[in-house]
């Protein structure tokens, strides 16, 4: 059984290695696959949740996200209180399970997947995605689905903010919430993002410029939604990092595509 963590913790910190050895705890035949997404960041990974849950695969895979900030609420929080957990399935019928974080869900749920609250602790330990989540995993992997609760209200997962960063790739790609071309493909445009911006060419596929230039165009992340297949545009610099170039952006910066 493939199981994806998609966490803030940080590419090889310990709270990798502690939630996989108790991930195999309760799942020996699992085959782990660790996805890092920056501290707090719940836009990227829940678009990274969305982007494993939602395209092929093996059914019976397992997507586990764990990040939780506790800024749902600004008091005190007693016994390490935390978002609730939350658990659903796609249409397909893959498992996904995580705390229910601002942006975590919002991919997924506009995507059509039914989501629920999970009866677990919401304190008690700070180390929740270790202590306390991965034998509820382990439990809805196998069908066991009595930890289930109400479903979710629509209000409880905000949407998904239109033209804004979504998620930096390894080489500096941005990854937007654009779903739909700004301008005809050829048009020539000025792509801003925050204090920086970058001349680039709109087009049908990331790699329609020459060495040196960026596109804006259709990327590699996508998924069948309930109104048809959503492809997520991408500012891509041919040979370059684009993240680098406009001053390595966060997660929920607005992108501007203006003409040139």
């Amino acid at each position: 059984m493939l199981v994806h963590v998609v966490a803030d913790y940080g590419p090889g910190d310990l709270a990798f290695a502690e939630v996989a050895q108790r991930l195999a705890q309760h799942l020996p035949d699992a085959q782990l696959v660790l996805t890092p997404v920056p501290a707090f960041d719940t836009l990227s990974a829940g678009f990274c949740l969305a982007q494993l849950a939602l395209t092929a695969g093996a059914p019976d895979r397992i997507v586990y996200g764990n990040v939780a900030p506790r800024q749902d609420q600004d008091d005190p929080r007693a016994g390490n209180e935390g978002e609730r957990l939350v658990a659903g399935r796609t249409p397909e019928g893959v498992l996904v399970v995580a705390p229910n974080s601002r942006y975590t869900f919002s991919f997924l749920h506009g995507a059509g997947t039914a989501l629920h609250e999970v009866d677990a602790p919401e304190s008690g330990s700070q180390f929740r995605s270790r202590d306390v989540f991965p034998s509820l995993v382990a439990a809805l992997a196998s069908g066991d689905e009595r930890a289930l609760g109400v479903r979710l209200a629509d209000d409880a997962v905000p949407a998904v903010p239109p033209r804004v960063l979504a998620y930096v790739d390894g080489y500096g790609n941005l990854k937007t919430t654009w779903s739909q071309p700004p301008a005809p493909s050829g048009s020539r445009v000025r792509v801003q993002v925050g204090e920086y911006g970058v001349e680039a060419v709109v087009s049908d596929g990331t790699f329609e410029v020459p060495a040196g230039e960026t596109s804006f165009a259709p990327g590699s992340s996508g998924w069948r939604g309930p109104h048809g297949d959503v492809a997520w545009y991408e500012v891509l610099t041919r040979g370059a990092s684009t993240a680098a170039l406009l001053g390595h952006p966060s997660a929920g910066a607005g992108v501007e595509v203006s003409p040139l």
